[in-house]
């Protein structure tokens, strides 16, 4: 795989975008929010359990689209990284995306969702109150949504968690973000008990949107600015804003019907490389 270059002059690696995806200065769903929609109004709660900070639902408007907007919140302070769990998402965040879809498909909104976690919410409480259902149940729920849906992974995009809320009918993907099954440092800790071997991992697991693209496991890369998002992020939100507009007046002009089937396939497609 031919890579470009970084500021240092020497190649950049898969483990270089993971690290730049996990920056902390990186816009987050609130930043990507206040540049993308001209206004936006948060919804609260799952109607079971309690509303969880970590997934950001509401419905704002993005050009001449009104959209219901889905997001997991890392928090871009230490105190909101507490509150929103670091973007770890329990079951009732996954059920909150959910149950406000099919409100959005019940009034002809398609959905925008931004895709940054490094995985779903692992603990016991999470496990108790079905994390594993909760997120099967997104799978098959949006793979069947009948609005469009347009999907932007914005960091980190991490197994189950991410995925949860990444079927969609266009995959954008930032530059420098990475996406996959488990992180390099999970992987290597699995395959040879030691961490060190991350980058190496890295690299074995195809985690790059470069790669990605080329797998077509994403349909469109997002170009961001010299040196990633985090240092120019008004440029990288209004790149990410172009490329939603230009999917939704693409996904505005195909049936409903039309949408899930393609959908479907191309879900069923993943992993299937002949």
């Amino acid at each position: 795989m031919k890579k470009t270059a970084t500021a240092k002059g020497r190649a950049k690696t898969a483990m270089d975008s993971v690290k730049i995806a996990r920056d902390a200065k990186r816009p987050h769903v609130r930043d990507f929010i206040a540049g993308v929609c001209s206004d936006f109004e948060e919804l609260h709660g799952d109607r079971l359990v309690n509303d969880d900070r970590a997934m950001v639902a509401g419905f704002g408007t993005i050009g001449r689209f009104k959209a219901l907007i889905l997001g997991h919140n890392k928090g871009s302070s230490v105190e909101e990284n507490v509150e929103s769990n670091f973007g770890m998402v329990n079951p009732d965040g996954y059920r909150k995306a959910m149950r406000l879809a099919k409100l959005a498909e019940r009034f002809g909104n398609p959905v925008v969702t931004f895709v940054d976690t490094p995985g779903a919410y692992p603990g016991r409480e999470a496990e108790e109150r079905g994390q594993a259902e909760a997120i099967a149940k997104s799978l098959e729920f949006f793979s069947d949504l009948e609005t469009p849906v347009v999907v932007v992974i914005t960091g980190e995009g991490g197994s189950g968690g991410a995925l949860a809320i990444a079927v969609g009918d266009e995959i954008l993907m930032m530059e420098n973000a990475v996406y996959s099954v488990i992180s390099p440092e999970g992987c290597a800790g699995i395959l040879w008990r030691d961490g060190a071997k991350a980058p190496e991992a890295a690299e074995a697991l195809k985690i790059t949107a470069k790669d990605l693209l080329a797998l077509k496991v994403v349909d469109k890369v997002v170009k961001e600015p010299a040196g990633g998002a985090h240092k120019n992020p008004s440029a990288a939100i209004a790149a990410v804003k172009k490329a939603i507009l230009d999917s939704l007046e693409r996904l505005a002009k195909v049936p409903a019907a039309e949408l899930v089937e393609k959908r479907y396939a191309k879900l069923r497609a993943y992993g299937n490389f002949y």
